[in-house]
């Protein structure tokens, strides 16, 4: 099983910037997908980031512009570069991998990292 551990996240205010790391246990390269998800208080986990293959992106409408995903040269580490940050960015952020396992479709979970954007 994939395991992914996820760094970077923090208190900053609106405006500033925080860049979060994942790392999976084992190389992702057949992964369907590897992103970012985030979770405010009392609403649902909703996509932020991700890559579909291994140079296609997919960003949530409300990230665009502000927010980039990026591969480090290991093919196990993915990035989250967060930008001219909102008081609504605020949320619990999750590293996601997707991949088959055998003819199932599975995700994998970081244990989740607190980005709050506050003044």
């Amino acid at each position: 099983q994939v395991q992914l551990v996820e760094s970077g996240g923090g208190l900053v205010q609106p405006g500033g910037s925080l860049t979060l790391s994942c790392t999976a246990s084992e190389s992702i390269r057949s992964s369907v997908s590897m992103g970012w998800y985030r979770q405010a208080p009392g609403m649902e986990r909703d996509l932020v980031a991700t890559f579909i293959s291994s140079t296609i992106t997919k960003y949530s409408d409300s990230v665009k512009g502000r927010f980039t995903i990026s591969r480090g040269n290991a093919e196990n580490t993915v990035y989250l570069q967060m930008n001219s940050l909102k008081p609504e960015d605020t949320a619990v952020y999750y590293c996601n991998v997707r991949q088959y396992i055998g003819v199932r479709l599975t995700d994998f979970w970081g244990q989740g990292t607190q980005v709050t954007v506050s003044s």
